[in-house]
């Protein structure tokens, strides 16, 4: 039994999903509206412990060769942060493709008949994300990224 928290980290939105005790279903948590990203920190700590999260999962921006650029470099920094604060391992792992599956998802939604205001759509965005990701994670499909540094 393993509840993973996925964190899809940005400057203004940080989009959650948890996974089930099982740990094989993903599912979008929430998206909180942030004036920066350590401003979370204790929200996601308490939503740690109120979920009893064993495990974080967070995207990591790679540029497309997948090297590091500053976008990586600051969602390393923060979630080194959040490892030290929750007293928790973090596992990194790609998240290129998974805003751009989120936003196809929400589009199909939108297709089916759902009314989709763009400020919904965006909130809900962040939240897909990360459980895209998770769910990729969970079902083998993305691999953890090392940093050798």
């Amino acid at each position: 039994m393993m509840r993973t928290l996925a964190i899809d980290l940005g400057e203004r939105r940080i989009g959650l999903s948890l996974s089930d005790d099982g740990g094989k279903l993903a599912t979008p948590h929430e998206v909180l509206e942030v004036s920066s990203p350590n401003d979370a920190i204790h929200d996601i700590i308490k939503l740690m412990a109120a979920e009893q999260v064993k495990r974080v999962i967070v995207g990591l921006p790679l540029n497309m060769d997948d090297s590091l650029g500053p976008a990586a470099q600051k969602t390393i920094a923060w979630s080194r942060d959040l490892a030290v604060r929750a007293g928790i391992e973090i596992i990194f792992v790609d998240e290129r493709l998974t805003s751009f599956e989120a936003e196809q998802q929400l589009n199909n939604r939108k297709r089916a008949g759902e009314k989709l205001t763009r400020a919904k759509k965006k909130r809900q965005l962040d939240a897909l994300a990360a459980a895209n990701f998770l769910q990729a994670f969970l079902d083998g499909k993305l691999q953890p990224i090392e940093l050798n540094h």
